[in-house]
């Protein structure tokens, strides 16, 4: 492969990501036919193909597949390295913060991405919202350099640091009997229709590990996904539902929605800044890292009292 070139690579890992030459293009302000071309000149020095035609769309071929990996590990370490040369050419930290976070995250992530850049003003600032295994396997494949999310599994090659609490409640809407009283049982939660996330969701396996610790079986009337539907299904008087406290702050502020005040409650877990084990952080991202350590916990904070 001595005459690949960067520009190819670039090509191919958009139309990767994107399967469509056009999309592509679009993300690299180029003409179809000239990205067009570049794979195929990739294609000629690899000599193999590495898409295949699958229906009006394209699919990776195993080659595709295999080089994708590496292209996106080529070119994030280049990213990295242009960051952190331009941080010192410019005697300022500057280049693009790519965060990504879990879409519970995505309730304080704009405030603590702007409290950065007031730090940075140079600093061009992109969001990534997605599940957390979708956010691990981004940081893996180096499209994304630092994320936000709980801790990952064990098998995960990430560093996770420790910089907020995430606390957890049960809410109702403001008329439910519940609302008002103090010290609830969790006993008292058998009867009430409750409104679960769906299966898979790490919000449903917390409560699932807290009613089981209570040996509780609670009477399950819907499975919903998404913090927007289940806040709406609440506040509507559908049922209780379990969520983050990040999630229903303007709710409850507008007295649209209580948090019930169930012994032991609230449940908190933590927030962690996740970046690749194997990589260090350098311009940009290590100040990032920096800042959120120093200023995330006052940042994230939220209300979780009851009523």
């Amino acid at each position: 492969m001595k005459n690949l070139t960067l520009r190819q690579l670039r090509a191919f890992e958009a139309a990767a990501s994107t399967l469509s030459f056009s999309r592509a293009a679009e993300q690299l302000h180029l003409t179809q036919p000239a990205v067009s071309m570049q794979i195929r000149l990739l294609e000629d020095e690899l000599g193999q193909p590495l898409f295949h035609k699958q229906g009006r769309g394209l699919q990776l071929s195993d080659a595709g597949q295999e080089l994708l990996r590496h292209a996106r590990h080529i070119l994030g370490v280049i990213r990295q390295a242009e960051e952190s040369l331009s941080s010192l050419q410019q005697g300022g930290t500057r280049g693009q913060l790519h965060l990504g976070v879990v879409p519970t995250a995505n309730y304080f992530a704009p405030l603590l991405m702007m409290a950065f850049r007031e730090r940075f003003p140079e600093v061009k600032l992109k969001l990534s919202v997605d599940r957390r295994d979708t956010i691990l396997a981004m940081l893996n494949d180096h499209r994304i350099d630092v994320a936000i999310a709980g801790y990952p599994p064990s098998e995960a090659d990430v560093e996770a640091e420790a910089f907020a609490r995430h606390p957890h409640c049960i809410v109702a809407a403001p008329d439910h009997p519940l609302v008002g009283q103090r010290g609830i049982a969790w006993e008292a939660l058998r009867a009430e229709p409750f409104i679960f996330r769906e299966p898979g969701s790490a919000t449903r396996g917390f409560l699932e590990h807290l009613l089981q610790a209570q040996s509780l079986q609670v009477n399950v009337t819907m499975e919903l996904s998404g913090n927007e539907t289940i806040k709406q299904a609440v506040m509507a008087g559908m049922g209780i539902s379990f969520m983050s406290a990040h999630a229903f702050q303007i709710e409850r502020a507008a007295g649209r929605m209580a948090v019930l005040d169930l012994v032991d409650m609230p449940k908190l877990l933590d927030w962690c800044l996740l970046h690749r084990r194997e990589s260090v952080l350098s311009g940009v991202n290590a100040a990032f890292r920096e800042f959120v350590l120093e200023q995330g916990a006052a940042l994230t904070q939220c209300e979780v009292g009851p009523g």
